[in-house]
């Protein structure tokens, strides 16, 4: 690989990690997108897009809340879709390969995160003394950290990574690719899985069994459950708006000398 394109998939990993942290949560760290912007920077959209979808599906439910560091979906996506690209694997091989160098690049969010704080008592200090333009070079010092580490990881994988990996998927067994096929076929339900942990409440159960009723026993393809979904959302929509509003109109009770209640 050029050390052009490992320089434009380094910028794209900076990028994709300044999502929510700059730009605001613009959905540039999620494989979906990442995985074809790698593709048009390594000339292959088709295998871009596939590589992405298929990530997306594991890493749907992959979301950092408070303190908690996932694993890294930004240079899992990248590495992954680069050496799909370059050493030519298939999709269940580069997702497979997709979770180790998520959590690697977990630990560099943990490094990354523990000397922010250096930038988070420097922020501290310029505000006690009404430094404004302190403050903002705090909060900058810790964007920059973060897009240089994730630049680095990206460029250095892209750029030495590809070639060992070919070598290495060379040597790799048949029977080890053939588990790596049927382990990415269970991928996909673990990411959902995850997804229906954090939505899974009493109030929508019925309506994950009636998804699945819908699509696994009636053989109904995505586009008609998505139909079908859309339309029972929509009278649930109606039917609770008509309800405020006939309580909105409902005369107020009143007792007998005429006031209200």
């Amino acid at each position: 690989m050029g050390i052009i394109h490992a320089v434009l998939l380094g910028i794209l990993g900076g990028i994709g990690i300044w999502d929510s942290r700059v730009f605001g949560m613009c959905m540039l760290d999620r494989p979906l997108v990442l995985g074809p912007l790698v593709g048009l920077i390594l000339g292959d959209l088709q295998t871009g897009i596939i590589i992405g979808a298929s990530l997306e599906l594991v890493m749907m439910g992959v979301v950092g809340i408070g303190s908690a560091t996932p694993p890294d979906t930004v240079s899992g996506s990248i590495l992954a879709t680069v050496f799909a690209i370059s050493a030519k694997l298939d999709v269940s091989a580069a997702v497979a390969l997709a979770l180790p160098i998520a959590t690697l690049g977990q630990l560099v969010g943990i490094l990354c995160r523990t000397a922010n704080g250096y930038f988070v008592h420097q922020a501290d200090k310029a505000a006690e003394n009404g430094d404004y333009k302190g403050i903002d070079r705090a909060l900058w010092g810790g964007a920059i950290l973060f897009f240089v580490a994730y630049f680095l990881l990206v460029f250095c994988g892209a750029l030495l990574g590809s070639t060992v990996i070919s070598a290495f998927v060379d040597k790799i067994p048949q029977s080890v690719i053939n588990g790596f096929s049927v382990a990415s076929g269970m991928l996909p339900a673990l990411g959902i899985a995850i997804l229906m942990q954090l939505l899974f409440n009493k109030k929508n159960v019925a309506f994950f069994f009636m998804g699945w009723a819908i699509t696994a026993l009636l053989g109904v393809n995505t586009v008609g459950a998505a139909v079908i979904g859309t339309t029972i959302a929509y009278v649930i929509f109606q039917y609770a708006g008509n309800k405020k509003t006939e309580e909105a109109a409902a005369p107020a009770a009143s007792d007998d000398l005429g006031g209200e209640l």
